[in-house]
């Protein structure tokens, strides 16, 4: 972090220096104060990321100064400095909210990585904040979440189609979301106090899915006892959405066309006719276009659910959502399995970048519960994800003057080991821009 600025709170003036100076050499913004008093004036007009103060002193000790600091400002670091006889006060100020203590006399490289550690961390809870921010703007439509265009589309879609009864077919590939599209249309449709009745067609065969969306009555089978209302009937006055619609058989096509066109159904068994009211909204991981080629669907049927249609977007189009995403199911699974994980690395959210992720953003839902569940610390390390295949990262094809590019990103990302921030300042680029070039030239992460 740039700029950190410092404040260092000790009555002897050659520590006061010592330190001024170690650090000022780090590129850090210092300021010293000879007392407890004279830091907290000072602190009534700036801000400061770290202090760095003497427990004992003259006058206001520096566990007063803590607790103060502590009440007002909670996200400030405060570094206790003690010698080896003040050990036991050094572990109070730590209860009540030091981030740690030195014991003099230290060693200035020491001091080094430690302020190094809580620049890394405050960087973390910092971006972490700015997520949770990000997660409340960018969500719409109960859990559909993205900031990119491709969501913003398809958010906008929703909006228009919703207020209206027209049917719908959602097309994408499968775990990108379409059954949470399909409940967004209906909960802000007019419709959206009846039932929402979901109907995995591919989930059933042949004579299980008739009896599920149809009903039977008693009698109608061997092991049917009573009489029972299918999912048709349940829909009544609400939406039916049609799952992995690519997957029913021909007959049973027929027979839902035959629904679509006149509303009226019999359940399996029975003489009485039916009549019904509802919404429909279809959705397929299928090419229908290519289905119908094949004969495997039929055009007319295609017709019918493709009044209006509209693809989510798959989420190695959308890498801009997936920190969005990730920050919300580490919500839900920390809140679920009652874990105290709030955060995740840089390197985590580096590795997530990277992946292509073929299985979507049901793929990344599970990886996310993974680490929550093995992951040691409360943050999401780039350890506890799942491991990468490096089948899925597309490959790309180079020619001369891009090899030179590629080997030498791959130099500065190895001598930053792999440090996405600092490998991109080095290069002069963006963070961004990184990443499409780590992708574009398939630059792997060594193990």
């Amino acid at each position: 972090m740039a700029n950190t600025k410092i404040l260092i709170i000790d009555d002897e003036l050659i520590m006061r220096e010592s330190l001024a100076g170690w650090l000022e050499r780090d590129g850090h913004y210092i300021e010293t104060a000879a007392s407890g008093e004279e830091a907290l004036e000072r602190l009534k007009d700036t801000r400061f990321d770290i202090l760095l103060v003497d427990i004992k002193m003259d006058g206001m000790s520096g566990l007063d100064v803590l607790k103060q600091v502590k009440a007002t400002d909670p996200d400030t670091a405060v570094v206790m400095i003690t010698a080896y006889g003040s050990i036991s006060t050094a572990i109070e100020a730590m209860k009540n909210g030091a981030y740690e203590y030195l014991l003099k006399p230290f060693d200035p490289d020491e001091l080094g990585v430690l302020i190094e550690k809580i620049i890394h961390y405050q960087e973390q809870d910092r971006e972490n904040l700015f997520l949770k921010e990000q997660y409340k703007d960018r969500t719409r439509f109960e859990s559909m979440i993205g900031q990119s265009a491709a969501m913003q589309k398809v958010f906008d879609i929703i909006q228009d189609v919703a207020p209206t009864d027209s049917t719908v077919l959602i097309t994408g590939e499968t775990g990108t979301g379409k059954g949470l599209a399909a409940k967004a249309i209906h909960t802000n449709c007019p419709r959206c106090d009846g039932p929402f009745v979901v109907v995995n067609c591919g989930a059933f065969p042949e004579h299980l899915l008739e009896s599920e969306l149809f009903g039977h009555q008693k009698g109608a089978f061997t092991d049917a006892k009573i009489t029972k209302k299918g999912r048709l009937e349940l829909a009544h006055g609400g939406t039916l959405f049609l799952d992995e619609i690519g997957e029913i058989s021909m007959r049973m096509q027929i027979d839902l066309l035959r629904i679509l066109e006149d509303r009226i159904f019999y359940r399996v068994g029975g003489t009485q006719p039916i009549e019904v009211d509802f919404r429909v909204i279809a959705a397929t991981n299928r090419n229908l276009n290519e289905a119908i080629k094949q004969g495997a669907f039929r055009e007319d049927l295609f017709y019918r659910l493709n009044v209006i249609s509209f693809p989510m977007p798959p989420l190695r189009d959308r890498k801009e959502d997936i920190p969005l995403l990730a920050e919300h199911f580490l919500r839900r699974y920390s809140q679920e399995i009652n874990k105290p994980v709030d955060q995740i690395s840089r390197e985590a959210v580096d590795e997530m970048m990277l992946y292509e992720w073929p299985g979507n953003v049901r793929e990344l839902e599970n990886a996310i519960e993974r680490a929550v569940v093995v992951g040691k610390e409360r943050r999401i390390m780039a350890k506890d994800l799942p491991i990468f295949r490096p089948e899925h990262i597309r490959p790309t094809s180079v020619n001369s003057l891009n090899e030179v590019e590629r080997a030498h990103i791959g130099h500065i990302l190895g001598e930053n080991l792999w440090n996405i921030s600092r490998s991109a300042e080095v290069l002069g680029i963006d963070r961004s821009t990184l990443y499409s070039k780590i992708k574009r030239y398939k630059i792997e992460k060594p193990a």
